[in-house]
This record gives C-alpha cells, structure tokens and sequence, in this order.
C-alpha cells in the first residue's frame, strides 16, 4: 500500500484556512506596530517644536530640518513597506505554489509506481519427485535399556528436466482504477523427462500454476498427446511410470490474470536444453532481474525475447518481462526555486534601485509580473521543460521591463539589471550547474554596478 502523497512538511500553505487565518493575525499585529512606531516618531518631533517655541528661529530651523528628514523618512519607510508587503505575499504566494508542485510530483511518483507495483506472475518450472527407501538409525528405549533401532524411510527426491521449451504471449491491459497494469498470459511448454536411473519407474510430474494469478483457466497436463487428469483439487502432481532409459515429454498450457510482471524460477534446478520465448505485445517491455535475453527481435507492434540455455546452467533469480517506465527525473527543482523566489526578487529590486529612479508604481508593477511570471513558470513545468517554459518568459519579461527606462540608456540598465538579477538566478536554480551559473549571475551584477557607479556610463535622474 502506498500513502497518499504529502506536501512539504511545516512550509506554509494558504489554501489550509487555519494558516491563513494565523498570517493574518501576524500581519495586523505587526502592522500596528509599525504604525504607532512612525506615530511615536512624529509625537517626539512635535513634543521638540514645542519646548522650541520661545525662541521663534531655533524652532524654524529645527523644525524645517526634521520635517524634511521626516519625509525623507516617511518616503523610504513607504518603499521599504511595499516591498515588504511584495516579498511577505510573494513568499506565501511561493510556498504554497512549493506546497501544490510537491504534491503534485509526489503524486505523479506514486502513479508511475504503482502501475508497475503489486502481484507478480511468478511460474515455478515443473519437477519430477521420485520417492525412494534409505536406511537408518535411531536409538529408542525398551524395558529400561537403549536399544538400537535399524528402520527405512521414505524420502523424496527429484529427477532434472533434460530439456524446456516454452513460449510465453503476454498482452497488457489497465485495470478498473485506471493506475496498475494488468497481464494477460498465453502459457504453452513442453518438457522432456528422461529417466536415467537404474531400479526407480514411478514419478510424480508437479507443475503448479503461476504464483500471484487472479484469475487462472484452461490449465492442462498432457502427456505424449494424452490429457492427465488432476487426482485431488488443488493438487498439481501428477503421478506417472517411466521405465530406465526411456524418455517421455509433458506439455502445460494455460491462461491467467495477474501483475505488471511476469517471470520464470528455476526454483534451483540446472537448465539443460532450455528454450524460453516470450514475447510482449505492448509497448516499452524489458527483461527482469539482469537475465540478459539471448536475442531480442522487434516489429511494429510486438517485442519477442529469447532466453537459451544448450548446456547446463544455473540461473538464481526468476528472469523474464515487465512493463519498463520512463525515469521521473528533476524533481524537487520547481519547489526549491519557489522557495528562493522572494530572495531572487529582493536580488533583482535592489539592482534597480541602485540603477534607476524607482517610483511607488514601478516597484509595485515589476513585484507583479516578477511573481506572475514564477506562477506561470510552475503550471507551464508541467507540460514541458521548465528550461523551455522559462526562455519564453523571459524573453516577455525582459519586453517588459524595457518599459522601465525613460530613455534608451535607462531601459537598457532595466534590461541588464532584469538578466543579471531575475532571469539567471531562476535558470541557475533550473539547471545542473545551480553554483556556476549563480556565481556568473553574481559577477554580472557586480560588474555592472561597478561600471555604472565608478565609469559613469549612465547617470541616475537629480533628486527634486
């Protein structure tokens, strides 16, 4: 049985209304805060204007001194609250995202594995029992004495096959619940049996049906042409004479419903004269347990494996088909990404404010489409390659924020400081290479501050 999948453990998640309830309770009582802390600041300036009001110049000076740091402050605080507020609701928006995406792909991993997962058709290869007589000892005791004891007993033994051909039709179908595979198999084998002892021509054909079957019919026993009928229910030994030297062949047919998986045990025996076809009408088969196939043959519509053993063999594991699936790679990327979404954003924000006159309005805007383009990122990586998914919309973000610049020059900072801080940083949490390609995000940045500060290339707009 598999759990159901789970998002990530202790990371916020809005959808669960407890948590949003509990955000928002953290958000007012901070929000508060703040506000009876500006208000203090601006009581303590007008307590101070007031202790100045006798001497008319001080206070003048004084209070046209603080009022102006006072805005000057007031303004920073309004763009350091909105970006707070962008990276507060973006780090929600982001985790929850996390939260949905790892769901989503542990999901999709518990899908995949329980299509191959379940019961296996498991066909254990006949054996030939014979039963012979040995002696032996015990001691026992008798009117108070030891007594030695020399008795016979009945012990089984087992005659080696001296030659399999089987050939095995495996068709696939998906069950009621539309997730686990089904098989459908077409048994037919032939073995010989060759009776190479000396005083011993009474045997036992035992051939079971497939372990892990749901539904078994048409199983028969044949024996040289002649259909052997089964003694008790359930029992598939059948009892036969073979004189030395002779040799006799037993034919097993049958059909039968089970798991993704079909396999052959030896259960032990050497293989001599082994002949095993199967072969599987769906797509993506494979062999089972590294038993590499003698030959594999494919058309249009079916893959046909073949296993021959001419001399003895001795093979330990069951070998045979299943159902290969495509390997679920890259996960785990998406959510780790949105994770560090808010840190890429702060990344980005602060390259343009150290390049460009940034307004209420810009960062409000550019805080948008920042995360619209991360939500769009998360639904499109679904359906294709995020690295894809993310060229595209990078090439529309960079459109955009061309829009940020009031000349040419300013709009093509906008443009380095977007590639430099938004779009390798997200392609360096993409990619393999995470740290090379974060490390020339972080030597690009540098660069252009650099060069934008200390050579003069482009000019910041004068303060009003």
């Amino acid at each position: 049985m598999y759990s159901p999948a789970q998002g990530i453990p202790g990371l916020p998640d809005l959808t669960h209304p407890h948590e949003l309830l509990k955000f928002g309770h953290q958000l007012l009582k901070n929000s508060l805060l703040l506000v009876f802390l500006v208000i203090a600041l601006g009581v303590a300036i007008a307590l101070i204007s007031f202790s100045l009001r006798r001497n008319s110049g001080e206070q003048a000076v004084f209070f046209s001194k603080w009022s102006w740091h006072y805005s000057q402050i007031l303004q920073g605080l309004q763009h350091l609250a909105l970006i707070l507020v962008i990276v507060i609701t973006g780090f929600f928006l982001c985790s929850t995202l996390g939260n949905r995406y790892h769901h989503w792909e542990q999901a999709k991993v518990a899908q995949v594995a329980e299509s191959v997962a379940g019961d296996k058709l498991e066909q254990t290869a006949p054996q030939i029992r014979y039963i012979v007589e040995e002696p032996y000892t015990y001691n026992t005791q008798v009117n108070g004495k030891i007594v030695k004891v020399n008795d016979t007993q009945k012990v089984n033994r087992f005659l080696t096959l001296s030659g399999s051909q089987i050939k095995v039709n495996i068709d696939q179908t998906v069950n009621v619940q539309g997730r686990s595979s089904v098989y459908k198999v077409d048994y037919t084998a032939e073995y010989k049996v060759a009776n190479t002892l000396q005083n011993i021509n009474r045997f036992f054909f035992e051939a079971p049906p497939p372990n892990g079957y749901s539904l078994l019919s048409s199983y028969k026993v044949e024996r040289d042409g002649t259909r052997l009928k089964q003694i008790n229910p359930g029992d598939y030994g059948f009892p036969f004479q073979l004189e030395p030297g002779q040799e006799t062949t037993f034919k097993v047919t049958y059909q039968a419903q089970g798991g993704p998986r079909w396999v052959y045990d030896s259960a032990g025996q050497l293989l001599s004269k082994f002949r095993l076809t199967a072969i599987a009408n769906f797509n993506s088969p494979d062999f089972a347990s590294g038993i590499v196939p003698t030959s594999v043959k494919y058309d249009g519509r079916s893959t046909e494996f073949t296993w021959i053993f001419d001399e003895n063999v001795s093979v330990k594991n069951p070998f045979g088909i299943f159902t290969s699936t495509g390997a679920i790679k890259d996960t785990g990327i998406i959510p780790r990404l949105l994770l560090l979404a808010p840190a890429i954003f702060l990344w980005w924000i602060l390259l343009l404010y150290l390049s460009l006159k940034m307004s209420l309005k810009n960062v409000t805007i550019a805080g948008g489409i920042f995360f619209a383009c991360l939500l769009t990122l998360t639904y499109m990586a679904r359906l294709m390659n995020p690295n894809f998914a993310w060229t595209m919309i990078s090439i529309l973000l960079l459109f955009l924020t061309w829009g940020l610049g009031s000349n040419t020059r300013a709009a093509l900072a906008a443009i380095i400081c977007t590639i430099a801080g938004a779009i390798l940083p997200v392609f360096g949490l993409l990619v393999p290479y995470s740290g090379l390609t974060l490390s020339l995000a972080g030597l690009l940045s540098a660069i252009w501050l650099g060069v934008l500060h200390w050579y003069g290339w482009y000019r910041l707009p004068a303060e009003d």
